[in-house]
């Protein structure tokens, strides 16, 4: 499954909650159980939501003040989607290891426990850095609250219900002006917000204000990074609406949650569908030998997945090689680093193409007193196997090393078999 967050109005962590429990209204009971565990002290509660546009849901909490008495801080604080940036009374300042700890001791399912640490520790590393302490100093005011801890720990549940494999984003508006908080007035979006955003593509569409909070940054750093939405075969299986608290000029304020089943779902798949950069350029001042070396150093690579050459007729009829350059395709910059560095190109074309890849396993089997590696690849037709000419080059003859490579294949086979019976 993989889910893309389209951010219409921006990101808070309650636009998350709504938008995912929107999507996914099965795992309402079980986000509002989670947060009543780690958020003790504080309601949550789903509700329908309608802009006069769109219809989507709202994630509210509400912290019990007194018996009977519940103060509602998303719609207390209009200045942003999240209170982040609010006031918390005795809320606002909890050290980074009271809630580190509380959060362990809530009972929480280990997976939800592990994602809530994760994004807790994102906005942790980014107040240090913005304070110069070290993490373990960290006290943090506003998203030590309540309602946010309650937004963490709904997205983390979140995170982990749904079982996503992949999450990605649109482009984040940045907004604009200052934001009033409790070290004083800030710029938007806030000094924490913008690391947590570094790599993330953004916008500027004119509407002012926090559009990003720090909250919602933690969660799109955890869960997102930087990878951009995918482009193989999916299918769009539910989507869902949550608002934030904010009226935006012109725009709807909420963040749109897509929901997509990968192609081959439900029918038994062939190969596994990958996002692969290609890197093409030319070289016609640089030794065959010299490039030789650099080309098998770029193979070398981890991220690199072949390096290939051919012949190709350039500029006044000269002869040139023409290089192609398979990498993953969230390394496509530090495999273009390596194309500079290893060849004398000063300029290439790159793009991200979709490809399939069959499952392959690589397995060393004895054979004759012999050590060789084989590579067993599950082909739809069944599965095949192929020796490593290499580990033969001690034999001498054709016939001797085809006799060992072919032994071997049949013994990687073999062991293939029983593994898939097991």
């Amino acid at each position: 499954m993989q889910i893309h967050l389209d951010a219409i109005g921006g990101m808070a962590g309650d636009m998350f909650a709504a938008a995912l429990l929107d999507a996914f209204p099965e795992h309402e009971a079980g986000v509002l159980a989670s947060v009543r565990a780690a958020a003790r002290g504080a309601d949550c509660a789903l509700i329908v939501h309608n802009d006069g546009v769109l219809q989507g849901r709202r994630f509210v909490v509400a912290e019990r003040d007194e018996p009977g008495h519940h103060h509602d801080h998303h719609h207390a604080h209009h200045h942003a989607h999240e209170p982040a940036h609010g006031q918390h009374g005795a809320h606002a300042h909890r050290h980074w290891s009271e809630i580190r700890a509380g959060l362990c001791d809530a009972g929480l399912d280990p997976a939800v426990r592990d994602h809530a640490l994760a994004i807790f520790g994102h906005l942790a590393e980014a107040e240090a850095r913005v304070h110069g302490i070290p993490v373990a100093d960290v006290a943090f005011h506003e998203v030590g609250a309540l309602d946010s801890i309650a937004d963490i720990v709904a997205a983390a549940h979140l995170a982990a219900a749904t079982g996503a494999t992949r999450w990605s984003v649109s482009a984040l508006p940045l907004g604009s002006g200052r934001v009033r908080t409790q070290h004083g007035f800030l710029p938007v979006p806030a000094p924490a917000t913008a690391l947590l955003l570094e790599g993330f593509a953004t916008i500027d569409d004119g509407v002012p204000g926090e559009r990003v909070t720090p909250t919602g940054a933690a969660i799109l750093r955890h869960l997102c990074g930087q990878g951009g939405p995918s482009r193989e075969p999916r299918r769009l299986a539910r989507s869902g609406i949550g608002f934030g608290t904010r009226t935006l000029p012109a725009l709807s304020n909420c963040v749109r949650a897509l929901v997509f089943a990968e192609a081959g779902s439900g029918a038994r798949a062939v190969g596994r569908h990958r996002d692969l950069a290609v890197i093409e350029f030319e070289v016609d001042d640089q030794s065959a030998e010299d490039l030789a070396m650099g080309l098998d150093r770029l193979r070398a690579l981890p991220d690199v997945l072949d390096a290939v050459q051919m012949p190709v007729f350039g500029k006044k009829g000269r002869m040139m090689t023409h290089v192609r350059v398979l990498a993953r395709a969230e390394a496509l910059e530090a495999a273009a680093e390596a194309c500079f560095r290893e060849t004398t190109t000063i300029g290439l074309r790159h793009r991200i193409d979709s490809g399939i890849a069959l499952d392959r396993t690589s397995r060393t089997v004895a054979v004759g007193g012999h050590d060789l590696r084989v590579k067993t690849v599950a082909r739809p037709g069944g599965a095949t196997a192929k020796a490593e000419a290499d580990d033969a080059l001690a034999h001498e003859g054709h016939a001797a090393r085809e006799s060992l490579r072919r032994a071997a294949e049949q013994l990687a086979l073999a062991e293939h078999a029983d593994e898939d019976r097991t």
